[in-house]
């Protein structure tokens, strides 16, 4: 029965996410935007973008991730639909679990596909991409459920908007310095395995903790 009312709330999260395509486009736009105007700053230099190519993408990531996490619970607080899917008989945990769910899919996936043609843009070797595309694999789902506990967390709170990257930033920093890393060591011929087992580790670890805190959150919020 969980698996079945889980089944159909990401469904729903789905639907809204493709009725709503603005948040994603946005993401989607910010992803790849932020990440051509380094050139600009950085200048044409191709063996200096070469180099700060997988950090540029990473923080191209991240940035872009935050973007719709203001709305993940926000829109269902403020139209009282949040109190309609908790009486779905899904503990709080499992319904934060699935939008959280919808907004990698939603966010992430789109991040992971576009990160390619912005690697290659900046100059980075396609031969070189497969450690940076693993590591985006493994760490934006782990971005999602990190803004996904931080977004529960900030529910109903007064300026909620800005302590959202506040919280997010400190707990996403090392996701960031392991995928880079991963990326920056094939560029060295150096092994990379270490960098994304500590990724796997921190997505095993966030999956089951971070949906319990926002599950908290929505509990909370919603009295």
């Amino acid at each position: 029965m969980i698996g079945s009312a889980m089944t159909a709330l990401i469904g729903r999260e789905m639907r809204l996410a493709l009725r709503h395509g603005s948040d994603t486009l946005a993401a989607l736009l910010f992803f790849l935007l932020c990440g051509s105007l380094f050139p600009l700053a950085l200048g044409p230099s191709p063996e200096l973008l070469r180099r700060m190519a997988p950090g540029i993408v990473w923080v191209c990531a991240l940035l872009a991730t935050l973007l719709p996490l203001d709305r993940l619970f926000g829109s269902e607080l403020e139209d009282g639909s949040l109190d309609q899917l908790l009486l779905l008989g899904l503990p709080p945990s499992f319904v934060a679990l699935a939008k959280i769910i919808a907004h990698w899919l939603t966010t992430g996936l789109p991040l992971l596909l576009a990160a390619a043609p912005l690697a290659i843009m900046l100059d980075m070797k396609p031969s070189d991409l497969s450690p940076l595309l693993i590591g985006l694999a493994l760490g934006t789902p782990t971005l999602s459920l990190i803004g996904g506990m931080a977004a529960g967390i900030v529910l109903g709170a007064r300026r909620g908007g800005v302590l959202l990257p506040l919280l997010v930033l400190p707990l996403a920093t090392p996701i960031l310095i392991f995928g880079a890393a991963a990326a920056y060591a094939v560029q060295f011929n150096l092994g990379y395995g270490v960098e994304l087992d500590l990724l796997g580790a921190f997505l095993a670890l966030a999956m089951p903790l971070c949906p319990l805190a926002a599950g908290s959150g929505l509990r909370a919020a919603a009295g």
